[in-house]
């Protein structure tokens, strides 16, 4: 198994975030972590990459505690940016292919190519959507066994989404894993093989999306939508 959660539990003061959350992500699969604004998400990613500590129950990845192993397997993309707003998107990439030995520089070029963005630009003089693109390009970049992608489309408008869910699905390593936590169901699901349904620091539903489409014929925005009254 790739990555086991068992009974994981995270409080913020009286506010439970996680309450004994339970999960395994098996390898060459695609995943969305689906839930509302404050139903955990963020927090058992922030986990999951050891960003944060555990109060209760245990997190493994390829039957490993998390820590620096699984730090140099996993790539993170967290939902704000993070990157050195006064450097040059080549400087970013050099810095990338410094720190990450499974960075592959050639990808991470065309990417940026394919997309318009210029390797000579300042990050502070891009728009938030180019910044996230950049991003993505980045951890989309690294031959990890496992993305993580926090509400990858957030910032950008509906039509460049199509094309970064293609470049999402044409540029994984073959075999691995990615996690989509995002609250915009219907742009994603048609690159799901799985969904989890997270509420109020709960796993409240875990299935195949072909099943569970089948099982309440309807997609899964609208399974979401009946389930949560949105």
């Amino acid at each position: 198994m790739l990555l086991e959660c068992k009974n994981v539990s995270k409080n913020y003061g009286r506010k439970k975030a996680l309450n004994k959350v339970s999960l395994e992500i098996p390898e060459g699969r695609i995943i969305g972590l689906l839930g509302k604004n404050g139903a955990g998400k963020s927090t058992l990613i922030k986990l999951i990459n050891d960003l944060l500590v555990l109060d209760e129950g245990s997190i493994l990845f390829e039957g490993k505690p998390i820590g620096v192993y699984s730090k140099e397997h996993i790539s993170y993309l967290p939902e704000r940016t993070y990157l050195d707003k006064t450097m040059k998107v080549s400087e970013v990439i050099k810095l990338f292919k410094e720190f990450y030995k499974d960075f592959n520089e050639e990808k991470a070029l065309k990417l940026l190519k394919d997309l318009d963005l210029d390797i000579e630009t300042r990050i502070n003089k891009m728009s938030k959507g180019m910044q996230e693109k950049l991003q993505l390009v980045l951890v989309m970049s690294r031959e990890a066994s496992l993305y993580i992608l926090d509400e990858p489309l957030g910032g950008v408008d509906p039509a460049t989404r199509d094309y970064i869910l293609d470049t999402i699905l044409t540029n994984f390593k073959e075999g691995s894993s990615i996690i989509i936590s995002t609250h915009l169901i219907s742009d994603i699901e048609r690159i799901l093989d799985d969904v989890l349904f997270i509420d109020k620091g709960k796993i409240v539903l875990s299935s195949s999306a072909d099943s569970l489409r089948k099982k309440e014929k309807a997609s899964i925005d609208e399974v979401f939508r009946r389930m949560f009254k949105c």
